[in-house]
């Protein structure tokens, strides 16, 4: 697992992967995150600290990263897909 202190460096994919239907946030860490939400919103995400209380990391707006917490209750499904290299 690669850890780095504040926000990625670079933007996330421009694409949104398909939505799984089984997914666990833990496995997202410090990894680029396509977040469903229940009540509907979607969004990219670098999650980079995750408890029972909440999730904690960085919430693309369209132009930077910003701190960002959510309540794990209301994640619907998340999906970190592997980022692919020109190697």
């Amino acid at each position: 697992m690669r850890q780095q202190y504040g926000p990625p460096t670079s933007p996330p994919p421009f694409y949104i992967p398909p939505k799984p239907s089984t997914s666990y946030i833990i496995d997202c860490v410090y990894q680029y995150t396509y977040v469903w939400l229940t009540n509907g919103m979607s969004f990219w995400f670098y999650p980079t600290n995750v408890q029972y209380e909440g999730v904690t990391g960085y919430r693309w707006n369209g132009r930077f990263w910003t701190f960002y917490g959510i309540d794990p209750r209301f994640i619907d499904a998340v999906s970190c897909p592997p980022i692919p290299t020109p190697y």
